[in-house]
């Protein structure tokens, strides 16, 4: 494509442009195909796969189950892959993509090593012209952003960083080469997901760890398992009901909250259930009850006995204390799935600092020093995590109607009509982001309901003949009322996690998710489609 000058030409047309080739993007370029439109998705990486390209630190590994955590679309890529074990590391996830992607040719409609800059809305064609850092300049019908909630990392700015002389690493954006840490003194910032799951392995190499905390938060062992042909031949016989349970599940995934409620469980129900989603690992432990995240007082024995296990596997009590958080609800931040975190703490060559009692206060070329302490270091790890849900979206100049960006109007948090429209800006989707259940969900089976939702409505259009699909502004401040009553009913709305971008300085504290389940949010989008898209203005050619 021609470079991009001062006054840039249109070099190709298409129906859609997508941005990113994640597990979103990726499908969306076979959905919209399939559907006999034009598509061209631009890539920022080299390779498809989106947060499992990036995230390549030791440890990583999905928190959902590998045979759920795949695509629903082909039931025969269904029976032909295999997955090696319960949760799948990152690499395994990779493959997995990448297979996709080459089993359907997906290559060909996705331009790699591209970063879409800014997108356009043209208010008399209701086109959309998007550039790239390429100097690509192209027109599409529809602008579908599948960047995801989780792409955009997040570095603080510690004062001083710049002038260290070891290596600095994020966890988001880990080198593509194998990381040696044998016989280096590693501190690692963070304990959140990234910071837990790595921990362990970095431990096992380096001569010293230390892990600077500043916020404890909840993990459960992942109770992984390699998977035998016995296991894989039954979870591929019985594909199709997993499916339909996860469909009509809180979260996408096929298992159910127990039938009781908390406390009318006994003592002894409520710990059987308790183990039962303990052996079963991970995430799942928050929805062992139906109103785990909504009723402290049911909270609080999920807490109890997460507690009692936890620090049965913790030698130093003042350690343990250390680890267990004192500041928010079980679950009201996503619990970690991990493998060995917290006896970690047991080895020597491992120690805690507690960033609450002595934060960092700078770094210099040796190393961190905190209010209490300087700590000589070899390597700094930074496991702080995301910009989440809309920190992508803020990188794009995104403009609609009179000139007014996405940014300015999004300030004082994001509006949006069931995730999907949002009013002045006719024809563009963002999947999976803020409005809709989002990372509280199964991210694969959600991708497919929002590029199908999406192909559905453009086929719509084209049936009726009509030029563009724009959410209206009642719609969009229903939808935002809706969203604000489910977050303020539920625990999750009490912690600063990224939900609500408490981790970004300055950023609006606003619970951006759909709180209310997977299912009953796909059973509102299906209803409103089938409505011939109520809350939406179908805008004629």
């Amino acid at each position: 494509m021609n470079e991009q000058d001062s006054a840039p030409t249109v070099t190709a047309e298409y129906d859609v442009v997508v941005v990113g080739a994640g597990i979103a993007g990726v499908y969306a370029v076979h959905r919209f195909r399939q559907q006999g439109l034009t598509v061209r998705a631009f890539e920022a990486a080299s390779g498809v796969g989106g947060v499992w390209y990036w995230n390549r630190y030791p440890g990583a590994r999905c928190d959902v189950e590998s045979v759920d955590y795949s695509y629903s679309f082909s039931p025969e890529l269904e029976q032909e892959w295999d997955w090696s074990e319960k949760y799948a590391t990152q690499p395994e996830i990779l493959r997995y993509i990448n297979h996709v992607a080459d089993r359907f040719d997906l290559r060909r409609d996705i331009q790699f090593d591209t970063r879409v800059t800014s997108a356009t809305l043209d208010e008399d064609t209701l086109r959309w012209t998007v550039r790239t850092d390429r100097g690509d300049v192209v027109s599409a019908r529809f602008f579908v952003v599948a960047a995801g909630p989780l792409s955009n990392a997040n570095t603080p700015d510690f004062a001083g960083l710049d002038t260290f002389t070891g290596d600095v690493l994020h966890t988001a954006q880990w080198p593509h080469e194998s990381v040696d840490f044998t016989g280096k003194r590693v501190g690692v910032i963070g304990t959140g997901s990234s910071g837990i799951q790595s921990i362990p392995h970095i431990a096992e190499q380096a001569d010293r760890l230390f892990v600077f905390q500043r916020s404890a938060n909840y993990s459960v062992p992942a109770g992984n398992a390699e998977l035998d042909d016995a296991a894989r031949a039954e979870q591929k016989a019985g594909y199709a009901e997993r499916r339909r349970l996860s469909w009509e599940s809180g979260g996408g995934s096929p298992h159910r909250t127990h039938p009781k409620l908390t406390l009318e469980a006994s003592e002894d129900e409520r710990r059987a259930a308790y183990d039962e989603r303990w052996k079963l690992g991970g995430v799942l432990y928050s929805k062992t009850f139906a109103d785990q995240l909504t009723n402290q007082a049911a909270n609080d024995t999920a807490r109890e006995f997460w507690e009692e296990r936890v620090r049965a596997v913790i030698d130093d009590p003042a350690t343990a204390e250390l680890l267990i958080p004192n500041d928010h609800a079980i679950g009201a931040k996503r619990i970690v799935t991990d493998s060995g975190y917290y006896e970690t703490y047991n080895r020597d060559n491992v120690e805690l600092v507690n960033l609450k009692a002595a934060p960092i206060v700078g770094m210099d070329a040796g190393g961190i020093t905190t209010t209490a302490a300087h700590y000589d270091l070899d390597v700094i790890v930074l496991a702080t995590g995301f910009d989440a849900m809309t920190g992508s979206l803020d990188k794009l100049e995104i403009v609609g109607r009179g000139g007014r960006t996405l940014k300015e109007k999004w300030a004082a948090g994001p509006e949006t009509y069931l995730g999907l429209g949002i009013d002045g800006f006719p024809n563009f989707f963002n999947l999976t982001g803020p409005g809709s259940p989002s990372v509280l969900a199964n991210m694969v089976l959600h991708s497919e309901l929002h590029v199908d939702w999406v192909a559905d409505a453009i086929a719509h259009l084209d049936d009726r003949g009509a030029a563009a699909i724009e959410g209206t502004p009642e719609a969009v401040t229903g939808w935002i009322e809706e969203c604000r009553t489910r977050a303020e009913a539920s625990l999750l709305n009490t912690a600063n996690s990224w939900y609500l971008g408490a981790n970004i300085p300055g950023r609006p504290r606003v619970f951006m998710p759909f709180l209310g389940g997977f299912s009953a949010y796909r059973e509102i989008i299906t209803e409103v489609a089938e409505s011939g898209y109520k809350g939406f203005d179908i805008l004629e050619n």
